[in-house]
C-alpha cells in the first residue's frame, strides 16, 4: 500500500483512518456481497480461474467497490492501476494505457480500476474501447450511478455489470465486531444504542467505521444511550441527488405506493424526498398526475384537492406548506382507484391516429351558412335535452367507423354510479339501433 501513501504525500507510518486499517486483505474478508463473492459468485469464479473480464461495479458508497477491485487483481495476479475520474484527464489515461501496453509485452496483465467512471464524458469513455477490446487493460469501473444512464452503450457492451448491495445489519455488525477486535475493546454503547449506530450508517460500511473511530477516540467513561449517541454523532444528510437516478427512484416509489393504496409507505417516501432537499413543487406535480392517472373518475375530487395542495404550498412555502402535500398523499393513497379514463384516452388516441381523415357525421356538424345547411350539415340532429330521459341515442362517431368503447368504468367509488348510467344508455342506444 506504499503507493497509496506516496500518492497522498504520506509515509507508511503516518496515521490512517480506521477504515483503511481494516481494509480486507482477501476476498473472503469482504462482507455483504456473497452474491458476487461467494463460492458460486461470478467474481469469485473469475478470480479462481485467473481470467478477468472487464466489468462495472455499481453500488452505493461504502459497499466495497475499490476493495473488491484491488483484491481481484491480487487474486488473479494482475497488476493493479488506479485512476479517479474526478482527478484524472486525457494525459493520465494515455499514460495508464502506455504502461499497460508495455506490461502486456512483458507478459503481465493490468487491471485498470477507474473510480467514479460515470464522471468521464462520452468521448473519454470511448477512449477506453480499443484498449479493452485489444486486452491491453482489463477495465474495472466503479460507479454509484445507474450505468444504463451514465455510461456509453458501446462501453457497457464490453463490460459485465455487477450490482453491489448496501450493507445490511448483519454485514455492518461483522464490521463492528472486526473493529472492536482490532482495538481490543468494546464500543461504549448500550444495546439499543448499538443498534442505532448501525442505523446511522445506513448501509455504508466506510461511514460506520468512521463513526466507530470517533467513538473510540472520544472514549466516554460510561456506555452511551441512544439519545446520548444521537447528540454526540450528527446524522449525515440522506443520500439523495436531484440530478441522478435516486431522484427518479424515490418519486416512482411515492407514486406506486399511492397507486398501491398504502398511505404509510407513501408518507415515508414523501418524507424521504423532502428530507433529501427535493423541490416540493416537483412532488406536487407528480401528486397531481397520480390524482388524474390512478384515482381518476373513482374520486373526481382528488384532482381538485391535488391542485389545492399545490396552491397551498405555493402560498405557505416550507415547512408549513409541506403538511398540505402530506394530507394530499394520504388522501390519494386511501382513495378508490381507477385508471379507466387513462386507458380510455390512450385507446382513443390510437384510434384517432388510425382514422384521422374521417369527418364527423353530417347531423352533428355546425351549419352557420346557407350552403352548409343545403349540404345537410346539422340535418336530423336531435337535441338531447328535449329527448325522453335527456338521451337521444344518436351516433356521434364518424360515418364509416364502427362504434368503439374506450371508457370502461371499473365501478370503484363514484365510478360505480357512472357505470350504471353508461350501461343504461348503452341499452337505450341499442334499442334505438334495432328500431331504425
Amino acid at each position: 500500500m506504499s503507493d497509496l501513501f506516496e500518492a497522498a504525500g504520506l509515509t507508511p507510518s503516518a496515521p490512517t483512518p480506521l477504515a483503511d486499517r481494516l481494509r480486507p486483505q482477501s476476498l473472503d474478508e469482504v462482507v455483504g456481497q456473497d452474491h458476487l463473492l461467494g463460492p458460486d459468485g461470478p467474481i469469485r469464479r473469475m478470480a479462481e480461474a485467473h481470467r478477468l473480464a472487464s466489468m462495472i461495479l455499481w453500488g452505493p458508497p461504502g459497499t466495497g467497490k475499490t476493495t473488491i477491485a484491488r483484491l481481484l487483481a491480487k487474486a488473479a495476479d494482475y497488476q493493479f492501476d488506479q485512476l479517479s475520474a474526478v482527478f484524472s484527464g486525457v494525459a493520465d489515461l494515455k499514460k495508464a494505457f502506455e504502461t499497460a501496453r508495455a506490461r502486456r509485452l512483458a507478459g503481465q496483465s493490468t487491471l485498470l480500476f477507474v473510480d467514479e467512471i460515470h464522471r468521464f464524458n462520452r468521448a473519454q469513455q470511448d477512449g477506453f474501447l480499443p484498449f479493452v477490446e485489444q486486452g491491453v487493460v482489463t477495465l474495472v469501473g466503479a460507479t454509484t450511478e445507474n450505468p444504463s444512464f451514465e455510461l456509453n452503450g458501446a462501453l457497457l457492451s464490453r463490460c459485465q455489470v455487477f450490482v453491489l448491495k448496501r450493507l445490511d445489519d448483519e454485514a455492518l455488525g461483522q464490521l463492528l465486531a472486526k473493529a472492536e477486535a482490532y482495538e481490543k475493546r468494546s464500543l461504549p454503547l448500550e444495546p439499543e444504542a448499538r443498534e442505532a449506530l448501525l442505523a446511522l450508517a445506513d448501509g455504508d460500511g466506510r461511514y460506520l467505521l468512521t463513526l466507530v473511530e470517533t467513538l473510540f477516540n472520544i472514549g466516554p467513561s460510561e456506555p452511551l444511550s441512544t439519545a446520548e449517541l444521537g447528540r454526540l454523532l450528527q446524522k449525515r444528510s440522506p443520500a439523495y441527488d436531484k440530478d441522478r437516478e435516486e431522484h427518479y427512484n424515490l418519486i416512482s416509489a411515492l407514486h406506486k405506493s399511492i397507486r398501491g393504496s398504502d398511505p404509510d409507505a407513501a408518507l415515508y417516501w414523501l418524507a424521504r424526498m423532502l428530507a433529501g432537499g427535493e423541490d416540493p413543487l416537483f412532488i406536487a406535480r407528480r401528486l397531481v398526475r397520480a390524482a388524474s392517472e390512478d384515482i381518476g373518475a373513482a374520486d373526481p375530487m382528488s384532482l381538485v384537492l391535488a391542485n389545492a395542495a399545490k396552491d397551498t404550498y405555493d402560498f405557505l412555502g416550507s415547512p408549513e406548506g409541506e403538511l398540505a402535500l402530506a394530507q394530499l398523499t394520504v388522501h390519494l393513497a386511501a382513495a378508490p382507484k381507477s385508471n379507466s379514463v387513462y386507458k380510455a384516452f390512450g385507446a382513443a388516441m390510437r384510434a384517432a391516429k388510425e382514422t384521422g381523415s374521417l369527418a364527423p357525421p353530417a347531423h352533428i356538424r355546425n351549419a352557420p351558412t346557407r350552403l352548409m345547411k343545403e349540404l345537410g350539415y346539422g340535418k336530423g340532429y336531435e337535441y338531447d335535452h328535449d329527448a325522453q330521459g335527456g338521451f337521444s341515442g344518436q351516433n356521434y362517431f364518424p360515418d364509416g367507423m364502427a362504434r368503439q368503447t374506450f371508457y370502461r368504468p371499473k365501478g370503484e367509488g363514484a365510478e360505480a354510479r357512472t357505470r350504471e348510467r353508461l350501461e343504461r344508455w348503452a341499452e337505450l342506444r341499442s334499442r334505438k339501433g334495432r328500431t331504425e
